[in-house]
């Protein structure tokens, strides 16, 4: 039986590494619905039920690692339509940057604009990064892959941009 995630934030931006060290996996649970701005209206989580949705969390648009990784899973895209897989980018960026992301590189799937920070939230993305020497809270670029139950299947974190939509696909493909 799966339990649904009441969230998926199991800590805050100020819990320990030790406490996230020892934090139970996510995988295997309900996936809550949310809805959230995107480039194609809102995206609401339950309307893709059937299918199974990789949702990537990337740090900003149009910066070298985030537009290799968007590159990637556009280049892919086909194959992921093929298996029935829905694909969409997140960010804290905002709904005119990502529709200008998504032009700029003829990327074929929508991207969410998490200003708020409420889905990266709820998937435990935003940590502390170190940027010019200086201790920020940014995006952890991370992969979820959720399946046509909406349960979560498997997650990347702190992956690397290149390969990671390769790697995505092929779990997608042994659903």
């Amino acid at each position: 039986m799966n339990h649904a995630i009441s969230t998926f934030t199991a800590t805050s931006a100020s819990t320990s590494a030790a406490a996230v060290a020892t934090q139970p996996s996510i995988v295997g649970l309900v996936v809550p619905d949310f809805t959230a701005p995107a480039t194609g209206g809102n995206f609401v989580l339950s309307a893709h039920l059937g299918h199974p949705v990789v949702l990537y969390f990337y740090p900003k648009d149009n910066t070298p690692g985030c537009t290799t990784q968007a590159q990637q899973f556009r280049d892919l895209h086909a194959e992921f339509i093929k298996a029935g897989c829905v694909v969409l980018g997140v960010s804290r960026d905002s709904l005119k940057s990502h529709e200008n992301f998504k032009a700029k590189f003829g990327l074929p799937f929508e991207l969410v604009s998490d200003i708020e920070g409420t889905v990266c939230r709820m998937f435990d993305v935003v940590k502390n990064k170190m940027l010019y020497g200086k201790k920020v809270l940014g995006i952890e670029r991370s992969t979820f892959l959720i399946d046509a139950t909406g349960v979560l299947r498997h997650e990347w974190r702190a992956t690397k941009a290149d390969g990671n939509a390769a790697a995505v696909l092929d779990a997608v493909m042994k659903l």
